[in-house]
């Protein structure tokens, strides 16, 4: 299994659909997956449950969707929040972190209200911060980093597979 983490907004689910497609593997999307068992947005459920109930269920469908194995995984931005989420994903998958400015985020990000954690007077300034607190995090469980910088969508494939190709065993 391949798994994709990185801020919101980085590309994880565009990125991992287009990874799987090249790879002749199923996509999975965590975040899909959560709504599904939720039958409402993750927004709406984050408001009137809090975060601490929506990251209970995050890390029982993460350690759901690693025990399957095979695929591509686009994760929610805060999954390394927690130290068993970043066990299971360094333990059962390779981990890829599209790496994202905060600056860069912003731009993407601006006009999407279906983000939780931006609906707030700084959005930039979240970001900055949410930078600030995952970053390690994400450097601690990923296996290989990709900047994300303005490259597109294919290149930021090819980048990843040739990471892949180098650094690791076949996939399965």
């Amino acid at each position: 299994m391949i798994s994709l983490i990185g801020l919101p907004g980085s590309g994880k689910s565009t990125v991992g659909r287009q990874l799987a497609r090249r790879l002749q593997l199923p996509f999975t999307d965590s975040d899909h997956v959560i709504e599904q068992r939720l039958g409402c947005s993750i927004r709406e459920y984050f408001e009137r449950e809090g975060e601490a109930r929506f990251r209970d269920l995050e890390s029982e469908v993460l350690d759901d969707l690693t025990r399957e194995g095979t695929g591509v995984l686009s994760t929610g931005g805060g999954i390394v929040l927690r130290e068993a989420n970043r066990v299971h994903l360094r333990e059962r998958s390779q981990v890829v972190y599209l790496n994202s400015t905060p600056d860069e985020l912003f731009r993407r990000l601006r006009h999407d209200k279906s983000r939780p954690l931006l609906q707030v007077a700084d959005p930039l300034g979240k970001l900055r911060d949410l930078h600030q607190v995952r970053d390690p995090l994400y450097r601690e469980t990923c296996r290989f980093s990709i900047e994300t910088g303005r490259p597109s969508v294919a290149s930021l494939v090819g980048m990843i597979m040739a990471q892949l190709e180098l650094k690791v065993a076949p996939v399965h």
